[in-house]
Parts: C-alpha cells; structure tokens; sequence
C-alpha cells in the first residue's frame, strides 16, 4: 500500500497586504507539483482553533483566478484563543485530525513570532493530548514534529532582513496614485495637503512616497526632525512657494515624533502652515487610511509572492525536526531563507531604537537603501538652503543631460533628482533635448535650440510623469556624425555627459568612449542610467521603467483574462514587447499565471506548439464549464521570425476544432506606461544621484589631462543595481564580457530561472525544446548535403 502523501497547510494571518493570495496559489499549486496535498486554513489562527470546515484540502483549479484579487479570499482574523495555551491545545489537535504537519504562514511578526511558539510547545501539546485522551498515542505518533515556514505578508515593509515584503510596493502605489490626484486639486487652489500615511514603527511608506511624488516635507519615526523644525519647514516651504511651486505636499507617518518622543500629528503641521503670522496656507488634511490595504497586488508583489510562496513549499518539505524556524525573505535579487525569530527581533530593535529615542541606531537598523533614499530626499527638497554641500566656483562642473532610445518610466523622475543634485551643488545642468539626432541638428535653432537650461519650477512637476520631458531618440553618436559630435561637446564646453537610456544609449557610450582616441573633446566622464521597459541593458539586474512595463502588462492582462474567462474556453494569446529579451514575458508570466510563455532565449518549434495546443484540449476537456476557465499566453515580439502571435492563436484555434476559441491580442507602446510605478520613481532618484556623484570627482575641464580620463576604466561606465549593491561598471568590460551584441542583451539573464516555476504554476507538461540553428559554413554545408550532423 502506498505511503499517505504529506499535507501542508497555509493560511494568512494579522493585517491584509495585497500578495497574500498570490502566496496561496503558489503553495497549493507546488506541493501539488510535488506529490503533496494542500490545504488551506480559513480566516487565520481562529480557523487553526474551529477547525472543522475551516481547514480545507484544496484542488489545483480551486485558486485559479487568485493572483488578480486583492486582499486574502482566505480570510485572516484576530484570534484571542490562540494566545492561551488551550487555544493553541485545540488548534494541535486539528491538525493532527487532518494528518498535517507542515504549516506554511504568511503574516506580520506578531503571528509569525505565535507560530513559533506554537512550533517550540508542540511536543508538549501532543503529550497532553494523549494524556488527557484526546488523541491516542497511535494517532499522533506520525506527527510527532511540525514543520512552520513563516512568508511576510505586510504593506509597512517592517521586517529586518529582507528588502522588501508582501504588499508593501502595491501599498506605495496606491499612496503615489492618491497623492498624485492631490496634486492636482491642490495646484488647481494653490493649497497645502498633510497626507497621513500607515507606519506605526516604520517609515518606509511615508519616505518613498516623498521620494516618488516629490513631497517638500516628511516625518518619519525613525528621524525625527530636529527641535527647530517648525522653522525648517517654514523656510523650505517658503523656498519652495517663492520658486513660484502652487501646491504644497507634506507626508507624514502615523508613526511620527519629534526628538523627545512627542508624537507629531497631521492637526499640528496643519495649523502651522495654515498660521496667518508664518506661511498662511489653505491647508487641507487628507488620512488615507485602508485605502492603503486595498486594490490588487502590483507586479512586483505578484512575482515576489509566488517565489516566495514556491520556496516555502521546498522549505517545509527539506526541513527536520532540529531545523530553526525560517522565514523566506528576499535579498539581493534573490529568495532565500532566514532565521525567523532573529528577523523578529531585529525588527523588534528598531522600536525599541525608537521608543529610547536612539534614532540614529534605529536608522542603522534599517537596509542601506532606506539610508540612501532619506539623503537623496533630503538633497533634492533642501536644494539651495544648505550652503555647506555648495562647491567653489573652481569646482563646479557643466554637466550634459541626454536621453538616448525609447521612452521609459522613471526617465523623468532621474533628469529631476540630478538637476536637483546639481542645483544643491553649484553645477550647471544643461538639457540636450532628442537625443544625439536633436544635438546634432537643432543645436543651433533660434528661438530655442536642443541645447538649454532647465527651467527648476518646470522640472520640479516631473516627479510622476511618464515618457521624457527633453525628448529621446534612438539614433547612434555615429549615426550623427561622431566629427560632429565631438565639436558639440567642446563647443558647448561639456565637463561631463550623464546619458539616460536603453541599449542605444548603451551602444552610444561604448561608440563615444571608443572615438576618444581620435576626438579628445570626448575625453569627459560619461555615465549610463539604465532606462528601458525591455531591461536589457548589461551591467545591470534592473533597468528603469521595467517595472512601470510589467504593472501596465499585468494590469492589461487581467482585463483580458476576465473577457476569456467570462466567455469560458477562451485563450488569448499577447505579445509582449523586450526586443530580444524574455524579460518582460517571463516576468509578466508570472504575474498573471500564463499557461505559457514563448521567450527569444529558447525560441518556438512546432512541436513545441503541438504540445501546449494538446495540454490546452486536455485542460478544456476537463473543464465543466466553471467560471475563471480563461488562459493566457504569452509572447516575446521576437521569439521566432515566423510565428507571431497572431499565426500561434490562429494554429490554436484551427486545432482547438471549434471545442474553444483563440484570440491574438498586442498590448504595444502600452507597455511604456502612463505614470512611472513608485519603484521606478524612487530608485531614479536614488540611483541619478549616484551618477552625478560620480561625475562630479572627476572635476571641471577633464579634457586637458586625456590621459587620466583614458587611464581610468570607470570614465566610461553604467550604473547597475547587481544584487542589493549598487556598482558602476565600466564600459570596456562590459562591453568585451558581458554583452550579447548580436542580440542587444547581457550574456547572462539573471531572472531566467524564474520561467520554470512559470511552467510549473501554470500546469504545463514538458514539451520538447527547439533545435538550435547552424549558421555560417556549417548551414551551407548541411543544405548541401556535406556534412551529417
């Protein structure tokens, strides 16, 4: 007789974060995946004590639909009994009554820290179980240890040791979508806005939603501003209003306080900016409350919520009884697991930091992003008013500011932190508008050619606007004319050329530093930032606008899910943009549960098509008509030179034999995105301040000592987040080691592991791999029948 398979169960605990059921989805489907029985327990720990109908074997279509819900369809609710120890008695029990011993949780600290306990008393419930005959010894004896992984499903992004955590960039998103329609209104009045914002303990939501949307003044718990701040927020506001700026944004935290511990409400920097002896502003309160909770789960919480949830699955099943705790936490790009109860009390340390107003320990205790985000905050809200970071004059520097390629998001957001930067530091930032087709040509128009100032009140309104403001283009420096080129740099006097864009402004660095031999004007520092949806560029895990593209290509996709699954067996095949790069579909696979996804790194065969095609009758077959039962399938614009995703819908369709529909559906430049995500917004700042940090230590005229310039490999280079670091590249490296040239992408894809728990969550059964091409004298040979492979 066969071995009864092992049952693992999930449920969702304390506050909802949207993610939570994207978790569920991916813990069902991958213990079914391998050879396990799901469970789910409804509504939290209350449904671990009721048991009963709350704790559920789940099959593979009963969360079909999951990923684009928001909240949990689970349930989470508070539960007083577990905190007593016949509560945590009966939940034993009940679990043991259904054969699980392995629990999976997705919650905030205070129910992951009950899940351990509940864990470390376990021996001693099952010994009072028996004892007091509520079980037998035969009953319990398979049971003997329980297994508990513990995922962080919470929008305050609170926990210590792992970058972020289930809900938090969704609930940003929605602060960032409300602030913006704010600003709106209160431009429109030339009021002031204090937005109240969730983060008891914790400021992350209030710092990167001042980041993103530009905010002129936050509070966070864990800097609080100094005893004078009332007149430091007078003096920047002011600033800020005599620039000419018409509204007034001021963030704070729920969690705010002053230096000795006075919570700071919304009502107090109210009246102080309303005060009709100081700023005299119509101010306006708006608390945004759970609306912070709500909506569904943006791309980046999708993906991070099922690998988390698939790596869950793997962790109960590798786990021993002397395992500690874990908790599946994400760090440098990469899901990994963590002692849970270190994590606990890691986080619990910045409230206590806190509470003994140790402020700059409990800054300490927070990632070097959260740092580095609070002084680029900082740098670009109280530009001008710190004397002290302004250069002398023999320093300052006339600094290029170029976009190259297509439009992404973010691209606007990185141009406003580094005009900011060079405001703050005495630079002179100058905007060359088109890209290299617009210096080379307009240069020279009147009344206004492609090369000019910036314009602050104009600039500080980029914040949260999509596409570029200076314009961009894809043609190459060579293309231009490189001669012409050079003459620009030096005519314009050129210290240094900070470039924004995709692999063209990529290719445009490499093209540049590699005429400095002939042209010395180029001679200069030059740095990329990536920016392109296709996040394709080498050097770098992250490029800008690549999360603003997969968002809107989600979002999009769930729309067309919900016309396939209304009219039932329905597939619709979508194409995705990325040039040569899988990243978008794969990445946008998972987001959205696609049955499949067809990349340029594998390509498409037919006999790969007639395997989805029979796995699609199979699944059509089996389906009674319930609801949900739409598919979709993705596919990169240049997987196969020949099959498009109209010809795979219209194979799909001739095959299905009228047993179900296919559509073709091309979502295009959508993908560029309106509005730039919060991610994209923050780490533009972040990340065009770095770049011109490092513009900067190379000093006004670097022309006249080429030589040093040519020394140092870093004069040319891209900036790139690998990891959780952020490390500039340079150019000539990359370019000989990294870079796919004849396919405009990196050598290495650091995300193509995630296709396999695509196909695994999305129930597709191998299929056969396509052949690679031959090429050169190998193919003439083999078509003429020389040469046997």
């Amino acid at each position: 007789m066969a071995a009864p398979k092992k049952k693992i169960a999930v449920m969702t605990s304390g506050g909802d974060s949207p993610g939570m059921n994207a978790v569920v989805r991916a813990v069902v489907r991958m213990a079914i995946h391998v050879d396990c029985d799901p469970y789910c327990v409804y509504e939290g720990y209350e449904g671990l004590v009721q048991g009963g109908n709350f704790i559920r074997k789940m099959e593979w279509n009963d969360v079909r639909g999951y990923l684009s819900e928001g909240g949990t369809l689970i349930g989470t609710a508070r539960c007083m009994a577990f905190y007593e120890r016949p509560g945590r008695l009966t939940a034993a029990k009940n679990l043991i009554l259904n054969g699980i011993d392995a629990l999976i949780i997705c919650g905030g600290d205070g129910s992951l820290t009950g899940a351990d306990k509940f864990r470390a008393e376990w021996p001693s419930l099952l010994e009072e179980l028996v004892s007091t005959g509520q079980l037998s010894a035969k009953q319990i004896e398979p049971y003997r240890h329980l297994n508990i992984v513990g995922l962080v499903g919470s929008i305050d992004n609170d926990l210590s040791g792992t970058d972020a955590t289930i809900g938090a960039f969704s609930a940003l998103a929605r602060i960032c979508e409300m602030v913006d329609y704010i600003e709106a209104t209160a431009s429109s009045h030339s009021r002031a806005f204090v937005i109240e914002v969730m983060g008891r303990h914790c400021g992350w939501l209030a710092l990167m939603a001042g980041v993103a949307t530009g905010a002129d003044f936050i509070f966070i718990p864990e800097k609080p501003r100094e005893d004078n701040w009332k007149e430091e927020m007078n003096q920047v506001i002011r600033k800020h209003r005599d620039w000419g700026k018409r509204k007034t944004i001021v963030i704070i935290a729920e969690g705010a306080l002053d230096r000795h511990g006075t919570k700071i409400t919304p009502e107090m920097v109210k009246d102080l900016l309303a005060d009709k002896s100081g700023l005299a502003l119509d101010t306006r309160i708006t608390t945004l409350g759970h609306v912070q909770r709500g909506g569904t789960a943006v791309a980046y919480d999708r993906m991070l919520a099922t690998l988390q949830g698939v790596e869950a699955v793997k962790a109960v099943l590798e786990a021993t009884p002397e395992t500690e705790t874990c908790v599946i936490a994400i760090t440098e790009n990469k899901i990994v697991r963590k002692p849970l109860m270190k994590a606990v009390q890691e986080t619990k340390e910045v409230a206590k930091a806190i509470e003994a107003q140790d402020f700059d320990k409990a800054m300490s205790l927070r990632d070097t992003e959260f740092s580095d985000q609070y002084k680029s905050y900082m740098m670009t809200t109280t530009m001008g008013l710190d004397q002290d970071i302004h250069l002398k004059d023999s320093k300052r520097m006339k600094i290029g500011f170029i976009n190259v390629g297509a439009p992404a998001g973010g691209m606007n957001a990185a141009i406003r932190a580094g005009v900011a930067y060079c405001r703050a530091r005495g630079h002179e930032p100058l905007a060359i508008h088109n890209g290299f087709a617009g210096f080379a040509r307009h240069h020279g128009d009147t009344p206004l050619g492609a090369v000019r100032h910036f314009d602050w009140l104009e600039v500080d309104g980029w914040a949260s606007k999509g596409g570029s403001e200076i314009g961009t283009n894809r043609e190459l420096p060579e293309e231009s004319g490189m001669e012409l080129i050079a003459k620009l740099i030096e005519k314009y006097e050129f210290d240094a050329l900070f470039l924004i864009g995709g692999f063209e402004a990529f290719h445009s660095v490499s093209q540049l530093r590699k005429a400095r031999a002939k042209f010395p004007s180029l001679c200069i520092p030059m740095t990329l930032l990536p920016a392109t949806i296709s996040n394709n560029v080498p050097g770098t895990e992250y490029s800008l606008g690549s999360d603003t593209c997969l968002n809107e290509l989600v979002a999009y996709c769930d729309k067309i899910k919900q016309s396939a699954s209304a009219t039932r067996r329905r597939v619709f095949v979508i194409e995705t943009q990325g040039g040569r790069c899988g990243y978008a579909a794969i990445l946008g696979g998972l987001g959205v549960g696609a049955s499949a996804v067809y990349i340029p790194e594998e390509g498409i065969s037919l006999e790969m098509l007639t395997a989805d095609v029979k796995h699609l009758k199979e699944v059509f077959q089996k389906d009674r008509g319930q609801s949900r039962a739409g598919r979709l399938i993705l596919v990169n614009e240049k997987a196969s030179k020949v099959f498009s995703a109209k010809l795979i819908a219209d194979i799909i369709r001739e095959e299905a034999h009228d047993r179900f529909e296919s559509r073709d559906s091309i979502p295009g430049h959508v993908q560029q995105g309106g509005v730039p995500s919060p991610m994209d917004r923050c780490r533009a700042v972040r990340l065009a301040i770095k770049c011109i940090q490092h513009l900067e230590k190379y000093g006004p005229k670097p022309q006249k000592n080429p030589e040093k310039i040519n020394r140092d490999p870093l004069s040319a280079s891209v900036i790139g987040i690998k990891g959780a670091d952020v490390v500039f590249s340079p150019m000539e490296t990359l370019e000989e080691k990294e870079t796919d040239w004849k396919n405009r992408r990196p050598t290495a894809a650091h995300w193509l592991d995630n296709k396999e728990v695509v196909d695994i969550l999305g129930g597709r059964p191998k299929y056969p791999l396509p052949e690679k091409s031959l090429v050169g004298l190998m193919a003439k040979d083999a078509k003429r029948g020389l040469i046997k492979e």
